[in-house]
């Protein structure tokens, strides 16, 4: 598919004009940018007179002379050339030589035409400039393949322990960072290689992995993680409402390039314990493994306790309930779970509250909390870990959560399948009794982008600091039903944007979307809702949950300064905070986080004084059943828009607490 794009101007304003920055919808006249994997080379911009990716790899023909006769048999060599932003993995002659060896080429024209496509395309990163100062540890984002490529790092002790990096595991960086005009090289000692296995059958050849493959395949589980591309999905001329192009505005101003989904991919995350963990644990079969789960499971259902004992496949058996409590509907790196990277240290205050996020499994009605502090001994990412940072859960080891093993921390086998990935974990992962009630009874906070698989599966989340909005096309959005008039989209990570997480799910036009809560970890009273920044350029949303109205129409475009909502700076008096917020409830209305520093600055999202949380509805809700809620644009207007930050579920035990509820 060609790929055309549309050009939009910038501003040149600082923080508040970015305040505004959302989707909006044109009048027609313009292009679509589709992004898709086929062998389509952007259309080259100018060639740059200084030196290229091309050129670096020209004036060192002796390393790079092979690399370069399989560059120039497909488009890319040219790409490399252009004007753009690109990552370069150079693979030097030796790497080649060692790559023909191992699977028979005798000559470098004896390698396929295709292959040497496919080589190029997995050596080559177009959607910026990646320096391993950006990612020290995990996934670094998509080639050409649209395969993400991780990073991993070990110490060479015969060199005063300098960092060692690799690619994917196999192939090491022998030089790297050197800066081009148009993005930047690395070096690598071998090819890139990449799995053509699906998820199931990557697991299988780890022979650590014995007891998870076969409760895997057992429950049936390892069949639902067996699809890859949508082959109904196409990018056309019907992906646009109308043939119409989007763009973020703040005020007329600031404009954003609209790309939309090429592919849509069907993908997977496996959170996976070692044999050697279920060993700690006195089990070494699966007849141990079906008790161990018993034992949990019928005590967090115990209505369900005997009933699907003889039926594995049962999405209530409790060994089902086991291996599916281990599985995402998406692809996620070991940095992309929660806020990392450049975002998380400069706008995270970690001090404050640890980094957290939070997903749905595939084990009907559950979800898992992931954690990841950034210092001390327990730095890395956790799973189902809780509030650290208050000394009365500290040196709680049921509080500690089940570590993630990082990329370094996993050895030396490569744990990226076609459709997914899968992380070592260092303990037993269940959906105990213990984690629904103590670890889950919290403020559960969702990225809008996590409330779809299909905006992590298809790079909508994480691209940062990029002018790019991802956009999505109707009736390919898992859990989410848009009309023909709206438009739904990702922005790009900025993190100076008074955002929490620095993006926002853009929905516009004359939109009305519904989509589905995550489940809550158990029944109860709890309070939903929305994160917002507001801004003249906005709409007004009528909002319901399952079809009933939740209060009156949001006006979009007024702060938190307004009367009607009460706003008032925190000052030294921690007793006139509370009763200032106490007056926001009352109106519906809270500060957002304290943990959030836009930019790095010094000023948090709480003390910014328009960005907002309203309280949309108290309601009962079951995990057992599904929830969905409905925005509507009120205003008879196109260019109006919602920037939807967060929501979250908030239950009674927590904001009724006699403490009351944290500013985190």
């Amino acid at each position: 598919m060609k790929t055309t794009i549309s050009f939009f101007r910038k501003t040149k304003g600082g923080m508040l004009s970015a305040l505004a920055v959302c989707l909006t919808v044109l009048a027609p006249l313009s292009f679509v940018a589709c992004v898709d994997n086929d062998d389509n080379v952007p259309e080259n911009m100018y060639t740059a007179q200084k030196v290229t990716a091309a050129g670096f790899l020209e004036s060192n023909q002796e390393q790079f002379s092979d690399f370069i006769t399989l560059l120039k048999r497909t488009p890319y060599f040219s790409l490399l050339s252009t004007y753009g932003q690109y990552t370069l993995f150079a693979p030097t002659n030796s790497a080649i030589a060692d790559y023909m060896s191992k699977y028979g080429y005798s000559s470098l024209s004896s390698i396929p035409d295709e292959k040497c496509d496919t080589i190029a395309r997995t050596h080559i990163m177009r959607n910026g400039a990646y320096y391993t100062t950006d990612v020290i540890e995990g996934t670094i984002g998509l080639n050409m393949l649209d395969a993400f490529l991780v990073w991993s790092s070990d110490s060479d002790v015969v060199n005063n322990n300098k960092l060692i990096y690799y690619v994917n595991k196999n192939a090491r960086m022998l030089e790297y960072n050197d800066s081009v005009t148009n993005g930047v090289v690395h070096v690598l000692d071998h090819l890139i290689t990449s799995s053509n296995d699906f998820l199931p059958e990557k697991m299988e050849e780890d022979s650590t992995l014995t007891l998870f493959c076969e409760a895997l395949r057992l429950t049936g589980m390892a069949d639902s993680l067996k699809n890859y591309i949508d082959e109904t999905y196409s990018c056309g001329a019907d992906s646009v409402y109308n043939g119409t192009r989007e763009r973020c505005t703040n005020g007329g101003d600031l404009y954003m390039t609209c790309k939309w989904v090429g592919t849509r991919y069907f993908k997977y995350t496996a959170f996976v314990e070692p044999d050697s963990v279920y060993h700690a644990h006195n089990i070494f079969t699966i007849d141990d493994l079906k008790d161990y789960a018993k034992q949990v499971y019928d005590a967090t259902y115990p209505e369900d306790a005997g009933k699907y004992d003889n039926d594995p496949k049962h999405r209530k058996n409790p060994l089902n309930r086991f291996v599916s409590y281990h599985l995402l509907d998406r692809i996620a790196g070991y940095n992309q779970l929660v806020c990392s990277g450049t975002m998380r240290e400069r706008c995270w205050k970690s001090t404050v509250a640890d980094p957290e996020e939070f997903y749905a499994t595939l084990c009907p009605g559950t979800i898992m909390r992931f954690a990841s502090p950034a210092a001390g001994a327990d730095a890395g990412l956790y799973i189902n870990r809780r509030g650290i940072m208050k000394a009365l859960y500290k040196g709680d080891p049921e509080c500690r959560g089940i570590k993630v093993l990082s990329p370094s921390e996993s050895g030396s086998i490569d744990q990226n399948a076609l459709n997914g990935i899968y992380h070592y974990i260092d303990d037993i992962l269940t959906f105990s009794t213990h984690t629904r009630d103590v670890v889950l009874n919290c403020r559960m906070r969702f990225d809008p982008a996590t409330l779809s698989p299909d905006f992590m599966n298809c790079d909508g989340r994480g691209r940062y600091n990029t002018d790019e909005i991802r956009g999505f096309k109707r009736g390919y959005i898992t859990n989410f039903d848009i009309s023909k008039e709206s438009f739904v989209g990702v922005t790009s990570d900025k993190d100076f944007w008074w955002s929490y997480l620095g993006h926002v799910l853009c929905v516009s036009g004359r939109f009305d979307i519904s989509f589905k809560l995550p489940p809550v970890p158990k029944k109860g009273t709890y309070e939903i809702r929305m994160g917002y920044t507001p801004g003249e350029e906005r709409g007004v949303i009528q909002v319901y949950l399952d079809n009933n109205p939740c209060g009156i129409p949001i006006d979009l475009r007024v702060g938190g300064w307004d009367p009607n909502i009460g706003y008032v700076a925190d000052t030294e008096d921690e007793e006139e905070n509370t009763m200032n917020d106490k007056a926001m409830r009352n109106r519906g209305f809270m500060k957002p986080m304290d943990c959030w520093f836009p930019g790095g600055g010094d000023t948090s999202m709480r003390n910014l004084g328009s960005p907002l949380r309203r309280i949309l509805a108290t309601e009962t809700l079951d995990p057992e059943k599904s929830y969905y809620l409905r925005v509507r644009q009120v205003l008879d207007d196109p260019l109006k828009y919602w920037n939807f930050n967060y929501l979250e579920l908030c239950p009674k035990s927590v904001y009724g607490s006699p403490e009351g509820e944290d500013t985190h």
